[in-house]
């Protein structure tokens, strides 16, 4: 019961501010789309630069998506409005509270990449998305939903929530296989970014684009982040409600 009241608070905030979120979802990526796309004609692995450019944007408003829905909420609402302390004395379930509020910016992050394909759609580029390639982005939304969890409960300040988008989102939508492959790097550079997590989504999502096997070493990755920043927002909220 506890998760549906999190989802209806994040259903009721998107409600109110939709066309906000709907426009944040799309100006990035669109302008990334005309200019690296649409701007430089070039190719890639010995196709249009556009069918890699593609997977690789949806993935990172899975991204950017799910990061800003619970990064800045939750800060305001644990610096400012004390909520979490409400929370806490509250008869509901602080993990069910946890989860809600991951999957909540999950499916924040899925708008966003719906919202991607769907302006993209007339682009003929036959890509194909299916049932696995919306899992890997729904995971891959769960992960930064975790890590934004975390990084609002370490925050000090409201100000803080901006910084952790320029330090960790920013470099992650540029260099983890979005715009061009992780392959070009520098050796030990390029085994560090191609651990991280958005490259391992936008990976798997631009191979099952491509017809091709997207593996299992993703998957486990992606599985790997969530199960520890999920294992840290744990013990900190517990922590505190033990203090």
């Amino acid at each position: 019961m506890g998760i549906i009241t999190v989802l209806w608070e994040k259903w009721t905030e998107f409600k109110r501010e939709f066309y906000k979120i709907t426009l944040a979802a799309m100006i990035s990526p669109m302008m990334y789309l005309i200019i690296f796309g649409m701007g430089i004609q070039t190719t890639s692995h010995g196709e249009p630069y556009l069918s890699y450019l593609i997977p690789g944007i949806v993935a990172m408003s899975t991204m950017t998506g799910s990061f800003s829905a619970v990064a800045q909420n939750m800060s305001v609402q644990r610096l400012y409005e004390k909520a979490l302390d409400q929370v806490m004395i509250s008869p509901t379930p602080l993990w069910q509270f946890i989860i809600g509020q991951i999957i909540g910016g999950s499916l924040r992050g899925m708008y966003a990449a719906g919202v991607i394909l769907l302006l993209t759609m007339p682009i003929r580029t036959g890509l194909i998305y299916n049932g696995w390639s919306f899992l890997i982005l729904f995971l891959n939304g769960t992960v930064f939903s975790t890590i934004a969890l975390v990084l609002s409960f370490l925050a000090k300040s409201y100000s803080d929530a901006p910084k952790y988008n320029a330090y960790i989102i920013v470099p992650m939508s540029f260099l983890c296989n979005t715009f061009f492959s992780t392959d070009q790097m520098p050796s030990g550079f390029r085994q560090v970014v191609s651990a991280l997590p958005l490259s391992q989504a936008s990976a798997m999502v631009r191979a099952i684009a491509h017809g091709e096997d997207p593996g299992t070493i993703g998957w486990f990755v992606l599985l790997a982040y969530l199960v520890v920043f999920g294992t840290i927002s744990f013990l900190f909220i517990y922590k505190k409600k033990n203090l």
